[in-house]
């Protein structure tokens, strides 16, 4: 996960009705993601051949009041899955911006590291997003950026009327690795656009990498 300073205005008209940018130490974060699903399951049942993928994605932070509580989430401006099948039915779930392109990973581990990377190819051209880590993972330890990056378990998407849902997002708080360097190869911006160019030209302010665990997503619900 490599995340990026952004300019609050460049994510204003993407934030879903009802909720608001959730903010690290008074700054508006985007993160990118690549991750391998395994062993996927939609309502229980296993689809050959759609088990196992790999997900890109560009994300950032909101949240939303509900009494008391605030339901800390993301809303995503753009995820990469390497089947059409699978893009399909997100979009047509959850209507989550889903694009389907060629993709691969690498995992390395050598006696002192351990690399990863995942890469899409787009009009001709391989991209790819990774980071290399050392030694053990570690607790997230409280108040740190990295708990605020990782500590966000409800998913919130604008629907084509302009309403939105939300969906929740259950697993076991993750170890992570500070990542020892990272990097983003490509050009971002026939994806993301030209507002998001400048911030992922940028160093990243911060590179994490999660074990992962069992994951549940819960069906979409649709908020007042």
């Amino acid at each position: 996960m490599l995340n990026y300073a952004v300019d609050p205005a460049v994510l204003a008209p993407l934030v879903p009705r009802g909720v608001e940018l959730d903010l690290w130490q008074d700054g508006a974060v985007v993160s990118m993601v690549g991750f391998l699903f395994r062993n996927t399951r939609m309502l229980g049942c296993a689809v050959p051949f759609h088990r196992d993928f790999e997900e890109v994605n560009l994300r950032f932070y909101v949240r939303r009041r509900v009494g008391t509580e605030w339901r800390r989430g993301v809303t995503f401006v753009r995820e990469i899955v390497p089947r059409r099948a699978i893009a399909w039915t997100a979009r047509a779930l959850y209507n989550e911006p889903y694009l389907a392109l060629p993709m691969r990973h690498t995992h390395g581990v050598t006696d002192d590291a351990r690399t990863f990377e995942y890469a899409w190819q787009f009009e001709r051209k391989w991209h790819a997003l990774g980071a290399e880590v050392e030694g053990e993972p570690h607790a997230l330890r409280p108040g740190s950026e990295e708990e605020f990056i990782f500590e966000h378990y409800w998913g919130y998407t604008a629907q084509r009327d302009r309403g939105t849902v939300e969906y929740e997002v259950e697993h076991p708080r993750w170890r992570t690795w500070t990542a020892k360097k990272s990097w983003l190869r490509g050009d971002t911006v026939p994806l993301y656009g030209s507002a998001f160019s400048k911030a992922l030209a940028a160093e990243p302010r911060s590179a994490f990498v999660a074990e992962g665990s069992p994951v549940v997503v819960r069906g979409a619900q649709r908020i007042a």
